[in-house]
């Protein structure tokens, strides 16, 4: 995850490139871009080259994804990871340690559940998921943390009932 965020930086800060189509369209973005930034996504490229092939994989499966989204979806998601951006440094670092603790499966689950999200064919459904996601953005830590717990008590109280 550490490796990619340098690598998301980069495509971030040339969208074009990231979201293009077609190879063509990539190489005269490419070519759009500033030497320094030439030079960065060439360095990226050589570290993404180091990863392991599973790695490689999934984030290939990723712009795979990525592409396929709608432009409103393509912002909001370099949204979430300009915001993600803007954490100050011990909150990011705070974020990967809690990914990186998760079990593989459980990572699996949520990688899973957010593809569910994105994939889903109703895009009235997709856009009420995707307005969720800003309000909770939105909410204060106090606040997110008080729906957090109320949801884990009713989470509880079916699994009571269910026994």
């Amino acid at each position: 995850m550490r490796a990619l965020i340098p690598l998301l930086a980069v495509l971030a800060s040339a969208p074009r490139l990231a979201f293009a189509q077609a190879p063509a369209d990539n190489a005269q973005a490419f070519n759009q871009l500033s030497d320094a930034d030439k030079q960065a996504l060439r360095q990226k490229l050589e570290e993404f080259k180091k990863l392991p092939p599973e790695e490689q994989a999934r984030i290939r499966d990723n712009l795979t994804r990525l592409r396929a989204m709608s432009p409103d979806e393509r912002a909001q998601v370099r949204a979430n990871f300009h915001s993600f951006l803007a954490l100050p440094p011990e909150q990011r670092q705070a974020l990967r340690e809690q990914w990186q603790s998760l079990t593989p499966e459980k990572r699996a689950e949520l990688r899973a559940r957010f593809q569910r999200i994105m994939s889903e064919r109703d895009p009235d459904r997709r856009a009420k998921l995707l307005e969720n996601l800003r309000r909770w953005r939105e909410l204060s830590p106090e606040k997110r943390e008080e729906l957090r717990e109320r949801m884990r008590e009713r989470r509880q109280e079916r699994r009571e009932r269910e026994r």
